[in-house]
């Protein structure tokens, strides 16, 4: 029975988890005809073979959206910039060994074509397809506000 959070309210709040906060951020890259770009974490990775939104860890000093630039940049090969990027939500979620941060970026302009440059699969899909996906547990919850977005 889910209870409200009035009903909460009145329970003591859950501990600390104590473990390190992780920052990454993601792009949901949006084509012309409106499908949207997701890639498979390879082989070696930790949840090798599920599928994600491209992004990757933002480094100390570095902020959300040049990290994003960044690693977009490296994963597949695409030029974008801040400017580009419009957050839509974002990810809380305590894995194993740290707490994971993830806001989400609608990006809708980049120049050139997206290719795995990490031996990432890649393939563009449409936007209700994204309850077919075994993705991480981080980016399920995104899935909902993604819909509503576009």
């Amino acid at each position: 029975m889910m209870m409200s959070c009035e009903e909460a309210l009145e329970y003591p709040p859950p501990p600390r988890s104590g473990l390190p906060i992780i920052l990454v951020a993601a792009a949901l890259l949006i084509g012309k005809d409106k499908r949207i770009l997701v890639t498979q974490r390879p082989e070696g990775k930790s949840l090798a073979g599920l599928w994600e939104f491209p992004g990757g860890k933002v480094d100390e000093g570095e902020s959300p959206e040049y990290a994003l630039m960044r690693e977009l940049r490296e994963e597949l090969d695409i030029e974008t910039r801040p400017c580009g990027f419009y957050p839509i939500t974002f990810a809380s979620h305590s894995y194993e060994k740290f707490h994971l941060m993830m806001p989400l970026y609608a990006c809708r302009v980049w120049r050139g074509i997206p290719q795995g440059q990490e031996g990432q699969n890649l393939k563009w899909i449409r936007p209700d397809e994204l309850y077919n996906l075994e993705m991480p547990p981080a980016d399920i919850p995104l899935i909902a506000p993604i819909l509503e977005y576009l």
